[in-house]
């Protein structure tokens, strides 16, 4: 599979910077160890490990990195001090420097055993459900405005129109048919519908656990400063997900780090508020019928259920567009059941010789290749040869690869004739008649 684990789609950022504009849901700043929403231990715990990590520390040291407020942590250092597990060391400015006592060390080995995480401080799995609610997906839709939005494809009205009511719901979107048709250049641009911003919190805790939650490769932070805002939420452009291949159940559940004894959230987790890519679905390593199965209850109900280490089973949200792509037929890889759950199916059918001849066009254009006159034409016949008459979206774009590779090799430059379509056209499609030889 060409994919990574986690291929986040960056092509919903070559429109425009989403408008950003701070939402009634955003979590505010807790002032005080009551309004975190999470245990006092845990913070009590992070404290320490950052302690027994750097050795010293100050507090606006340990607001930077564990993103509580200064109210919570002189309230943490004060109840430190009458415990005597840290001693003041000295002042920085208007500031303590402080390490831990023997007794705070030996307090934070033993905690650094069961848990090595020292970063933002959780927010509670009730926080964080109420504020992925909250931010669920509403779009207005036209097929102007999703014409703007695939304005890099080429499309016909007709498939607009269908993808348009599916993308309103922002529910499940099946995507099928022939390959090289579009139709994962279609899932990857669908992002591009929305134009706000969504907050997603560093890490999320449950019954104690700490589940990592934030990625960098997958969220994509946006420049935006809100004084009011709690530090322990980034606030980003709405995340795209996508996995191919290398999906297998394991992916869909919690992972616990041996090394940090910290959770790994799923991937469609990290997907929340956003969009999961399902690509080639039906060639995975987990089988279509146990992922449906998986996930026949998230996709009607919109929760999902996880489990912790312990056995402990707990609710997230599920507040997410799945969206399928495949070039199998449907009916062989889910029941009627499945399919009911998956609110639109569309076809994005082989494309037209208008379409073909656009998108040939379109393509000499953004490579400024120089062409000779009726190579459009040319090339849907020599394709035409090989494939039954069926035409593929893909075509001019993989034909001219080989046709400037051609011309890089011949050390010329790259020109679109009907000779170097020959050529690249002989190497593009494998000889169907060709006789295996002993």
């Amino acid at each position: 599979m060409r994919r990574l684990m986690y291929s986040p789609s960056r092509m919903a950022s070559t429109n425009a910077i989403p408008q950003i504009a701070r939402q009634e849901c955003w979590p505010i700043i807790p002032d005080r160890l009551e309004d975190l929403g999470i245990p006092r231990s845990v913070v009590a715990d992070l404290i320490l490990r950052y302690l027994w990590l750097h050795g010293s520390g100050t507090l606006a040291a340990l607001h930077e990195t564990l993103k509580l407020s200064f109210p919570v942590l002189e309230t943490m250092f004060h109840q430190f001090r009458s415990q005597q597990l840290l001693e003041v060391k000295g002042m920085t400015g208007n500031d303590y420097a402080f390490t831990l006592t023997a007794a705070g060390r030996t307090q934070a080995s033993a905690r650094n055993e069961i848990c090595q995480y020292v970063g933002p401080t959780p927010v509670s799995i009730q926080q964080y459900s109420k504020v992925v609610k909250a931010q669920a997906a509403h779009v207005r839709l036209s097929r102007e405005s999703l014409r703007i939005a695939f304005d890099d494809l080429v499309l016909p009205d007709g498939l607009l129109d269908q993808l348009g009511p599916s993308l309103i719901g922002h529910q499940s979107l099946f995507l099928y048919g022939g390959t090289g048709n579009g139709k994962t250049s279609i899932a990857e641009r669908i992002l591009r519908i929305y134009h706000d911003a969504v907050v997603i919190p560093y890490a999320v805790e449950v019954d104690g656990h700490i589940i990592s939650l934030f990625d960098p490769v997958v969220h994509r932070r946006l420049p935006f400063h809100d004084e009011l805002l709690d530090p322990r939420w980034a606030v980003c452009e709405r995340p795209c997900i996508t996995v191919g291949g290398e999906l297998s159940a394991p992916m869909l559940e919690l992972r616990l780090d041996d090394a940090t004894r910290v959770f790994i959230s799923p991937c469609q987790m990290k997907a929340n508020n956003g969009i999961l890519i399902i690509d080639d679905f039906g060639r995975q390593m987990l089988a279509p019928r146990d992922l449906l199965n998986r996930w026949i209850v998230p996709l009607d109900r919109r929760v999902d259920y996880l489990t912790l280490s312990s056995g402990m089973k707990f609710q997230v949200p599920f507040e997410l567009m799945v969206v399928f792509s495949t070039n199998l037929n449907p009916h062989d890889l889910a029941d009627e059941a499945f399919l009911r759950r998956i609110q639109t199916k569309v076809l994005v059918d082989n494309i037209s010789p208008e379409i073909f001849d656009k998108i040939f066009q379109r393509v000499m254009q953004n490579f400024q290749v120089p062409t000779e006159p009726d190579c459009a034409p040319y090339l849907r016949e020599r394709c035409a040869e090989y494939t039954a008459k069926v035409l593929r979206a893909c075509y001019p774009v993989d034909i001219y690869r080989l046709v400037r590779a051609i011309s890089e090799y011949e050390g010329r430059p790259v020109r679109m004739t009907k000779a170097n379509i020959d050529r690249a056209v002989g190497l593009y499609f494998a000889k169907a008649d060709v006789k295996a030889v002993d």
